[in-house]
């Protein structure tokens, strides 16, 4: 890894809600400067970034990089390759793999996997499941981002059912727990329905549907009753509808004890796109209508809704091909994750300075990340240079998914990640990646 120091020059600067004009001095890994007319301090290289914006990295809360068991999809490797690409300088990995990553052995494997291999900086969760209350009752905020617990279905052993073991994990969770928020019960009578309706052959069309609006409601309702009632620190992930909005308190992150996540393609897509992407854009929850979309844009200006993540979970195109039925849940898009945010920047929904807090100051605030989310003195370089002239091209040709598919493939997005710095290294420059891996594992303490 390449440890040499950097000044970054003419930068607009976007940090702490507001933007000014100046330079960062980077050395050993971490900001040591922020200032104007640093031009003739001694540096290894100097960029000059004039007519760029200067954004700390994007910290993705909710990733599945598919390692281990599931590497046909993607790994730790590949799928950090494509992070940095799109402005993500640290991920938060999902224990969905195989095996489920629910004890704390298995969490010490992924990160022995991860050191080395991983381009961004990560953390992982420890899975929620029916019978390991004492797994989670002995974690300690060190070991894991926080403990994730799927209220719908998921994979293996991870659909945590069960009224007396969800009491227990809300009431004995020594950290934050994230949820997925779906009523499995209702969601299999819906699909039953529709197959009276259609057969076999029910269309991608009805995914909101089966995934209704009514099904997000009833789990993440009760998830922030148990969070109440119990003192819990909730963060209920990937939020999809208007009505689950009102579940939620307009504010700033800080002393919040229940906190909301979206998703960058709930923000772009709605319903009028099944009939060209089909499954290509079936995700869980479901991507729902435009006027579910606008609401949840509004929420971020409101600050009910708290951080953005993209919940990449790739799959094989010959996968996604299958019929609705038979098809997997899941998009790849850590590739492009600025970028879709920025297109909000350019309608003029959201300030920059919301983006930044959304994407990095309030997931480190939430998760209690050392050092790292702000563009701050003695913090670690996890820096993003963005051009709002220039574009990106979604191709096919230029994927660095192990799958290589986007759902937005043919889709030119107005800003550019030109460069992406992590722990003070340039990753990805000038739409190439550089050949370090400088990722490291975040220091986390989102404890209760």
């Amino acid at each position: 890894m390449t440890n040499q120091s950097l000044l970054i020059v003419n930068a607009r600067i976007v940090n702490e809600d507001s933007i000014t004009e100046g330079d960062v001095l980077v050395r050993d890994g971490r900001i040591e400067r922020v200032g104007f007319g640093l031009t003739g301090t001694h540096a290894d290289r100097v960029i000059d970034a004039r007519g760029r914006h200067l954004l700390p990295g994007m910290i993705d809360d909710q990733v599945h990089f598919r390692e281990p068991g599931l590497t046909h999809k993607g790994d730790i490797a590949t799928e950090s390759a494509a992070a940095v690409a799109g402005g993500i300088t640290s991920f938060m990995d999902m224990p969905n793999t195989i095996p489920n990553a629910t004890t704390r052995a298995a969490l010490a494997d992924k990160y022995l996997a991860a050191a080395g291999r991983a381009r961004a900086n990560f953390a992982f969760y420890l899975g929620g499941a029916n019978d390991n209350i004492e797994e989670i009752r002995a974690l300690r905020p060190e070991q894991a981002c926080g403990v994730k617990v799927f209220m719908g279905a998921s994979t293996g052993n991870m659909l945590v059912d069960d009224p007396v073991q969800l009491e227990r994990i809300f009431t004995d969770c020594p950290l934050l727990i994230a949820t997925h928020c779906e009523d499995t019960a209702l969601i299999r009578a819906n699909e039953a329905q529709a197959r009276e309706r259609y057969g076999e052959a029910v269309p991608p069309a009805a995914h909101p549907g089966i995934r209704s609006e009514e099904s997000c409601w009833r789990s993440s309702s009760m998830a922030v009753d148990l969070a109440r009632r119990h003192g819990a620190r909730l963060h209920v992930l990937h939020l999809t509808t208007a009505r689950e909005m009102a579940l939620f308190e307009p504010g700033p992150v800080a002393g919040k004890r229940i906190t909301a996540e979206v998703c960058v393609h709930h923000l772009l897509l709605d319903d009028s796109r099944y009939e060209d992407l089909g499954n290509l854009m079936k995700c869980n929850p479901a991507v729902k209508s435009a006027a579910d979309r606008a609401a949840l844009v509004a929420a971020l200006r409101e600050d009910r809704i708290d951080v953005v993540g993209t919940d990449h979970a790739p799959h094989g195109l010959r996968e996604k091909e299958q019929s609705y039925l038979r098809a997997p849940a899941g998009l790849p898009l850590a590739q492009h994750a600025l970028p879709m945010m920025l297109e909000h920047h350019h309608d003029g929904a959201l300030t920059l300075e919301t983006i930044v807090r959304k994407t990095s100051h309030a997931v480190a605030d939430l998760f209690g990340i050392r050092e790292r989310g702000y563009i701050r003195e003695g913090y670690w370089a996890d820096l993003v240079l963005v051009d709002l002239r220039r574009g990106t091209e979604v191709r096919g040709d230029e994927l660095l998914y192990k799958v290589a598919w986007s759902p937005f493939e043919g889709t030119t997005f107005r800003s550019q990640v030109s460069c992406t710095l992590v722990n003070g290294v340039v990753a990805w420059e000038d739409g190439a990646l550089t050949g370090e891996i400088p990722g490291r594992r975040l220091e986390c303490h989102a404890a209760r």
